[in-house]
């Protein structure tokens, strides 16, 4: 695995951006592993393309509207006929930011490579892993392996499956999803969509007998991730996450920091999920949560910053924690302090860092807004006038 987060996340890949060389070269290894540890093509070829779409938002701002892309599907026929047309998917985005700027969190590195070697080539790599131990002895139901373009562009290779899948999407029993594997800290591991299947809680604990983690099962399915285009066409879901950290989203996320000892026990982990789903004798009960209400797409700006310090352990505070802020910058001017949970940066909720990411990237230098935190079990409003886009 570490070979393959060290081909995935070198610089000539050029930060594998949707619809770039890099990110072709990056799909074509792929290709060559899935079938080196004995998945099959379909009848297509290993290549499902897909443009993206001149209009969408998100890659219009990252220069990549238009550009052609493509998932690659691996295949593992089920060793049972009788069940071998039904199929459980396993997913993983190997797309990541290119050489900055949209969507990264240090935008005074733009221009600079973005390997992304957890996010995520940590969970390419445990997926072509996992096929290679499902291999050696297929379970009953088909195992379609799927390395998803565009998920930093707006989920767009995972969206694209399921309007037009392998397979018809009423036999798909589940979806299992790894982004971001490649960090395990103290044995944590979270599973989002835990409650999308009345049976996962059971299946996962069983499980966990074995594998030792500090499971965290999140219930709902939706998230910012490929599960959740899976999860809206009814298919119960996973997503297996070993939680944000400092390199998130930035230039120093390299394949050295890689806890390549924790990416194994996630992998065989996730193997052992993918085996007992692919062998159970029935299918899973679906378990409906509401959507999230929409957003509206963000406004285009030049960039700011605030100039915080967030918590990268901070796990769900319903908000981005803060650590510390960053002296004589707007933050400090506007009197926030360690400790302080934003919930919200003018119209923009933050409910995690990801969305206080894109805030600062739609505001602009100089504009005043309210920031919401919580300090203290108490919400405050203070004024901010954010800086240049020279961090967060």
């Amino acid at each position: 695995m570490l070979e393959d987060i060290r081909f995935l996340a070198d610089d000539r890949l050029g930060g594998r951006m949707t619809g770039t060389p890099g990110g072709d070269s990056a799909a074509a290894y792929i290709a060559r592993r899935f079938g080196q540890v004995g998945l099959q093509a379909s009848a297509r070829g290993w290549f499902q393309p897909f443009q993206v779409a001149k209009d969408a938002p998100a890659a219009q701002r990252a220069l990549a509207a238009g550009a052609t892309a493509a998932n690659v599907i691996g295949i593992l026929p089920g060793a049972d006929p009788a069940r071998r047309n039904e199929t459980i998917v396993v997913g993983a985005h190997f797309d990541h930011l290119g050489m900055g700027g949209f969507g990264a969190l240090d935008p005074d590195s733009t221009g600079r490579v973005h390997n992304g070697a957890d996010d995520n080539a940590s969970g390419t790599a445990a997926l072509i892993d996992i096929a290679a131990r499902l291999a050696a002895a297929p379970p009953a139901r088909t195992v379609v392996f799927i390395a998803f373009s565009g998920e930093e562009l707006g989920l767009l290779g995972s969206a694209h499956y399921v309007k037009a899948p392998l397979y018809p999407l009423p036999n798909t029993v589940a979806m299992v999803n790894l982004d971001m594997v490649g960090r395990l800290r103290n044995d944590r591991l979270i599973v989002y969509g835990t409650g999308t299947a009345r049976e996962f809680p059971a299946l996962l604990d069983s499980l966990n007998w074995y594998g030792g983690f500090d499971l965290r099962q999140q219930p709902e399915g939706y998230g910012p991730s490929d599960q959740t285009s899976f999860y809206a066409a009814k298919i119960p879901v996973l997503h297996l996450f070993t939680d944000l950290h400092e390199d998130y989203h930035r230039a120093t996320d390299d394949w050295d920091k890689i806890n390549v000892v924790g990416l194994e026990r996630v992998s065989r982990f996730t193997a052992a999920i993918v085996n007992a789903l692919a062998n159970r004798p029935g299918s899973l009960t679906y378990v409906e949560f509401a959507p999230p209400p929409p957003v509206a797409p963000a406004p285009a700006g030049s960039g700011a910053s605030l100039g915080t310090v967030p918590d990268m352990a901070a796990g769900d505070v319903g908000g981005v924690r803060l650590t510390g802020v960053r002296k004589d910058g707007p933050a400090e001017r506007a009197g926030l302090r360690e400790g302080d949970v934003i919930t919200r940066i003018g119209e923009f909720p933050i409910p995690d860092l990801a969305a206080m990411a894109v805030a600062l990237q739609s505001s602009e230098a100089g504009q005043e807004v309210d920031i919401v935190v919580l300090r203290d079990g108490a919400e405050l409003i203070l004024k901010a006038t954010l800086g240049p886009p020279r961090g967060r």
